[in-house]
């Protein structure tokens, strides 16, 4: 498990559901013209979870970016997957929040277990 997520997690949260990028990342214009050095490092660096209190997207290796919303905070979690999303299991998660704040995760893998661990907990 990530270090930085065990050492921020509050008094009595416990991770219930991790995910990361699907290996569809790997598949861009972007990807092929920068030799997958930056798709890599975003794909053994970014992870998305959810614990008893909170959704939380960790990004970056040395310039870190985190992304957390309150559970009680959540209006909805949506899942968008193509055709090719559902066959690959990978696809979108939007995050909705109270006061219209959003949060949009793209090429997530396996996002409707992430659906269900939020809803299992709320």
């Amino acid at each position: 498990m990530d270090t930085y997520i065990e050492a921020n997690l509050t008094k009595n949260e416990r991770i219930v559901y991790q995910t990361k990028f699907h290996w569809i990342i790997f598949i861009s214009f972007k990807s092929i013209f920068t030799l997958f050095i930056p798709t890599l490092v975003d794909f053994l660096t970014t992870k998305f979870i959810v614990t008893n209190k909170r959704i939380i997207m960790k990004v970056g290796l040395i310039r870190r970016r985190t992304i957390e919303m309150n559970i009680y905070q959540v209006e909805s979690v949506s899942v968008y997957q193509g055709v090719l999303g559902r066959i690959l299991e990978y696809g979108t998660i939007s995050v909705s929040g109270i006061g219209g704040s959003r949060l949009t995760f793209i090429k997530i893998a396996n996002p409707l277990t992430f659906k269900k661990a939020f809803h299992r907990i709320k």
